[in-house]
């Protein structure tokens, strides 16, 4: 005779294994991103931290909603089965029962809005996948399975990060470095995709349009009015990848030394902004054909608005 199930342990199971998940995504994604080169702006690792801890609350009320709307139902209609079908239909209904679940509501919010097929397909799916994992976690019968998820889902996360940083470590998990360039990749346009560019050529000789160029709103909030002229350039390989520099030498501009990033396809050069420790990066792409199209001056339209009409006016 099987033993009564709790469906509140079923609730707090699942509640549990959603935040579980979220952890785990969260070491996933800070894996990832050691292997990517770096942001414009250096992310302040404690801060984000401490806002995932703030936010412990609002994921485990999230989770809950979520266990108790489409998890609890799903354990519940898969015990049905199993004493109508036999006691091993319940596992294998309980994944089927949850993807049913959202049906009626994601098919509700397609027909009022504008959603790709593919975009509804791979929130479905990873939806359907996530509450899964809680559904099939949460459905065996015992007085200890609380225990049992909260010590081996906690092993899981903290065992993630641990070979994580240890696969980094041993170059299994290689960490980002810049591509090795020389002065041969440096011929051609770099450009901020601002319309502000530096134009470097064979014979050592560069022209700087504008490039740096900064307004009062843009962090660090300091105006620069950007660098102008021509001039002479000189590439220096150092001792490794991370010791690349590009130094340009043009009356009256500041920005004369310039570091390496970006990938070997899309190679950076880059410089840091802003007071000591802004963390704000100013970077220069170069172009794949020797110029930019224009419509890719506009391309930061999400985060610079105001900008497009500035160009949009020339």
């Amino acid at each position: 005779m099987h033993q009564k199930r709790s469906y509140g342990v079923v609730l707090v199971v699942s509640t549990l294994v959603g935040i579980l998940e979220v952890a785990l995504t969260a070491v996933v994604a800070l894996l990832y991103v050691r292997t990517q080169p770096p942001p414009d702006k250096a992310p302040d690792y404690a801060e984000i931290g401490g806002s995932l801890v703030a936010l412990i609350p609002l994921i485990g009320f999230i989770s809950f909603l979520l266990s108790l709307v489409f998890v609890l139902p799903a354990v519940a209609l898969a015990d049905l089965l199993g004493r109508r079908l036999g006691r091993h239909a319940a596992w294998w209904s309980a994944p089927l029962i949850v993807a049913a679940l959202p049906a009626p509501p994601l098919l509700w919010f397609v027909a009022y809005n504008d959603v790709e097929p593919r975009s509804l397909c791979v929130f479905w799916a990873s939806a359907t996948a996530s509450l899964s994992l809680g559904a099939l976690i949460a459905l065996p019968r015992g007085d200890r399975l609380l225990g049992r998820v909260a010590r081996w889902g906690t092993g899981v996360v903290v065992g993630t990060g641990l070979f994580g940083a240890l696969g980094s470590a041993v170059g299994l998990l290689p960490a980002y470095e810049p591509p090795a360039i020389g002065p041969q990749t440096m011929v051609g346009l770099w450009n901020d995709r601002m319309g502000h560019d530096l134009v470097f050529t064979s014979d050592g000789r560069v022209t700087a349009t504008g490039v740096g160029r900064r307004f009062a709103f843009d962090p660090p909030y300091d105006p620069y009015p950007g660098c102008w002229g021509s001039g002479t350039w000189v590439y220096e390989g150092g001792r490794d990848v991370w010791a690349q520099k590009v130094r340009i030498d043009i009356p009256g501009c500041t920005l004369t030394e310039w570091g390496v990033s970006g990938t070997a396809d899309a190679p950076r050069i880059v410089r840091h902004i802003g007071g000591p420790g802004s963390g704000m990066l100013y970077r220069l792409d170069k172009a794949p054909d020797g110029s930019w199209p224009r419509g890719d001056y506009f391309s930061v339209a999400e985060v610079r608005p105001d900008w497009i009409w500035r160009w949009k006016e020339r």
